[in-house]
């Protein structure tokens, strides 16, 4: 048949075929793969629900030294990079590609910041050992209860730091008689060798003052370690080892917005093994969540360094869009993650 026999009547509507999606191939590829991340983070987050209230205990954001301000600064940091990418797009559309770049470099300003405060946040956990670890390990500083067990990690810990303390003291008593010694073993006249073990027992004294002294010198230590160590020792009297366990590290009520400070904050070389019910699990979802979320964020500043040294038009502003849309993802995903993780 010829073409004129399948032509449509006047007045009929004429049909045309569209090959593809209406869409350009680097868009379309990054729906495709927001898909999956959507898919991902939604695991991640109905994961943590279903831990979070199925829990018997859980900890309250202070006692874990979480700052709902600090984590509210954080969301609104991340709300205003996603309107500088905004901005970025809507100059290189304009084929302004200097305002772009700025757009672009406040942009990776903003998110370096948010990696920056999650950064002293980690800070926080590490430096109280609140970090997901299994019984047994070196590391396990969080217990659920005061029970025995916790009795015996403190015992342990008290005794690690008394030894060290009598090793430091053998060392430094070791090198000063060897000093000692060593005048002895050169004969030399009475007079010169009573100068020399004078100066050298002066030296050890000075020394040893100096060790003594101070907030982590060994008399603090032995004061602050050997009343731990005594009650430490009654695993069999749980009230003595949870006021114990209340002095290393008090716990923050639902309804207490502070943090108070224990022990371990007190003197930062203590490091003693702390209770916090639903500890364990907390933070393995808490670092969990966020930690996924922190390496999308590094993946998305990656991404605007890779595009500073190109210019932007009208032409390739596409690339501003595609990078922007997975930017606005990773920001929605924190502000999903971050009511659940500080406020609730």
């Amino acid at each position: 048949m010829s073409h004129e026999a399948h032509a449509p009547a006047a007045g009929h509507l004429k049909l045309q075929y569209q090959p593809a999606l209406p869409l350009r191939n680097g868009k379309l590829f990054l729906w495709l793969f927001l898909s999956t991340e959507i898919m991902f983070f939604a695991g991640l987050i109905g994961m943590y629900i279903v831990l979070r209230f199925g829990a018997t205990v859980w900890p309250v954001p202070h006692a874990v030294h979480l700052s709902e301000p600090t984590g509210a600064f954080n969301t609104f940091v991340l709300i205003c990079s996603s309107v500088t990418i905004v901005l970025a797009l809507e100059a290189a559309k304009k084929n302004k590609s200097d305002a772009a770049k700025f757009w672009l470099i406040l942009t990776l300003a903003l998110g370096s910041v948010f990696l920056g405060v999650k950064a002293l946040e980690y800070r926080a956990k590490f430096a109280h050992k609140i970090v997901p670890t299994m019984p047994g390990s070196p590391i396990f500083n969080i217990y659920e209860k005061a029970d025995r067990y916790y009795g015996s990690a403190v015992k342990y810990r008290a005794e690690e730091i008394l030894d060290g303390v009598a090793a430091e003291e053998k060392a430094l008593a070791a090198k000063y008689d060897a000093m000692a010694a060593e005048v002895a073993d050169k004969k030399l006249p009475q007079a010169e060798a009573d100068e020399r073990l004078k100066a050298i027992a002066d030296e050890r004294a000075k020394e040893t003052a100096s060790r003594e002294e101070g907030e982590d010198g060994w008399k603090k230590k032995k004061e602050v370690v050997n009343p731990l160590l005594s009650e430490a020792k009654t695993v069999n009297q749980p009230d003595i080892l949870y006021g114990l366990a209340a002095r290393i590290m008090p716990m923050a009520g639902a309804r207490d917005k502070r943090h108070f400070l224990g022990l371990n904050d007190t003197y930062h070389w203590l490091k003693m093994p702390i209770v916090v019910p639903g500890g364990n699990m907390w933070a393995a979802t808490y670092f969990t969540l966020t930690g996924f979320h922190a390496i999308h964020v590094i993946v998305g500043l990656i991404a605007f360094g890779l595009m500073m040294p190109m210019k932007f038009t009208a032409a390739n502003c596409g690339i501003i869009e595609n990078v922007g849309l997975y930017w606005h993802f990773v920001d929605l995903v924190w502000i999903f993650l971050f009511p659940i993780l500080y406020l609730f």
